[in-house]
């Protein structure tokens, strides 16, 4: 019987819950099923491949179909980061002419996830009734991957939405999500004034993002400007 190759454990903090989880870098076998997956360009198999990495390299001690996005997001970079290398290269366009590109080296170890401070996840609709809702934050499975709500179109920001609605409450009564069909609760939010659909809309422009800010120098006019990396997509362009 051959050898076994001795595979080093590391620790992380979830954004989300503080919990500290146990991983492990990706083993050949796996980096080769990511490959597979990200040159086939197939989401639901993109998807189902990063949730089947997550869960084993964190020792199956995370269920990666009902975490947060951005935990998700987090745990997979580090992932990435202790299997493949820490550094990262990218090449980037210098905002201020949107034209010349230049070489970064990002230490992914120190991409963190960034929160709002007035961040909250009940969302009051009309005071004077109390009336409004609570929201889940999106999963691997209700959003894409390294998905920008924030530029998302409206048909997608509505999917995302109905399916991050925890309950609803007007007043003393409370509407659990769970118990109204998805035509129910889109038909709810379509009869929102505008308003009350910005305050929702708000929720996910400051809800917790992996984030991660860098500065660089046009070498032609000598510039300084800053290029936010943004979501998991970003760090595998």
């Amino acid at each position: 019987m051959l050898p076994k190759v001795e595979v080093p454990t590391y620790e992380i903090t979830l954004p989300s819950t503080d919990q500290k989880i146990k991983f492990r870098p990706f083993l050949v076998k796996e980096e080769k099923l990511l490959l597979i997956a990200m040159e086939s360009k197939d989401e639901k198999m993109m998807v189902n491949t990063i949730k089947d990495i997550v869960s084993a390299c964190t020792f199956n001690a995370v269920n990666a179909s009902v975490l947060p996005l951005f935990d998700i997001e987090y745990i997979f970079l580090n992932i990435r980061a202790k299997s493949i290398g820490e550094i990262a290269k990218f090449k980037v366009i210098c905002p201020d002419d949107n034209k010349t590109y230049v070489d970064v080296e990002i230490d992914l170890t120190k991409v963190d996830v960034h929160v709002d401070d007035d961040h909250t996840n009940k969302i009051v609709l009309d005071e004077k009734r109390q009336l409004g809702m609570v929201l889940t934050y999106p999963t691997l499975d209700t959003a894409k991957v390294g998905e920008n709500i924030e530029n998302a179109q409206v048909d997608t920001v509505f999917k995302i939405l109905i399916n991050s609605i925890d309950h609803i409450f007007d007043g003393e009564k409370v509407y659990s999500a769970k118990d109204s069909t998805k035509d129910e609760l889109r038909e709810f939010i379509e009869s929102l004034p505008q308003e009350s659909f910005i305050k929702l809309k708000k929720f996910f422009d400051g809800m917790p993002k992996l984030k991660h800010v860098v500065e660089v120098t046009n070498p032609n006019t000598n510039v300084k400007s800053k290029v936010t990396f943004q979501g998991l997509q970003d760090f595998f362009e």
